[in-house]
């Protein structure tokens, strides 16, 4: 005789509780982390629903979700009632939100602040374990003309070509720069080779009649801005 199976199907719960309905009947914005995670999913295991193995999932991540998005497929294989073609599923969703917020971030044309600075580097920088080290060339109404990568180094720090700065800007016509890196170890504050490539940039641009407008530290969930600490 075959086994009776007890996983927990989403098309075996009330259709109060099923997730897929609840969106559709009651909108997306209505359903927590885990309902969302648990109609990629469709099914649990035989001790737990879809929902609560999505629980548990996120709370192995803090219950956030770019933390999520960090595990590979192997540690969300690591979880029962997780196969490959899950794991690739939450993988796959969750890197398609990755790169709307990119998308959104490209549609900043100003920067009015460091924050808006942070919304659109942040995707690129705030989830990776080396440094980069990257520039945002302005023009004179401070919308981006270019961003472009200068480095790209181990964890304990990046180097930064002055002249390829400078040969670039001229190149898009930028009258303004902002710098920008990240530090993966999540610590905002600068370190002495940050205060020292700032000036040295601030001097060179000086000469070019260019200005370096700020210098943000990135990390995962937060920043620094130089210029806000008036450190400039």
């Amino acid at each position: 005789m075959s086994e009776i199976s007890n996983s927990f199907s989403i098309k075996q719960w009330s259709q109060d509780d099923q997730p897929r309905e609840k969106l559709r009947d009651k909108g997306k914005s209505i359903l927590s982390d885990a309902e969302l995670i648990a109609i990629l999913i469709g099914s649990g295991s035989r001790e737990e629903s879809a929902v609560d193995l999505s629980k548990r999932i996120l709370a192995s991540a803090n219950n956030n979700l770019n933390t999520l998005g960090k595990l590979s497929l192997k540690q969300l294989q690591s979880f029962k009632g997780i196969g490959e073609a899950k794991a690739i599923t939450i993988a796959a969703a969750l890197e398609l939100g990755r790169r709307r917020r990119l998308e959104d971030a490209a549609k900043q044309e100003q920067i009015t602040s460091s924050r808006d600075v942070y919304n659109i580097m942040q995707p690129l920088l705030g989830e990776l374990h080396h440094e980069e080290f990257w520039i945002l060339y302005l023009n004179n109404s401070n919308k981006v003309l270019h961003k472009q990568q200068l480095s790209k180094g181990s964890i304990t720090g990046t180097l930064v070509d002055v002249r390829l700065v400078l040969k670039q800007a001229l190149e898009v016509g930028a009258v303004a720069m902002i710098l920008c890196h990240n530090h993966p170890s999540g610590t905002l504050r600068p370190s002495e080779a940050d205060k020292n490539i700032t000036q040295k940039l601030k001097v060179a641009t000086q000469s070019l009649d260019m200005k370096v407008l700020d210098h943000l530290i990135i990390t995962e969930q937060a920043y620094f801005s130089f210029a806000d600490e008036a450190l400039l």
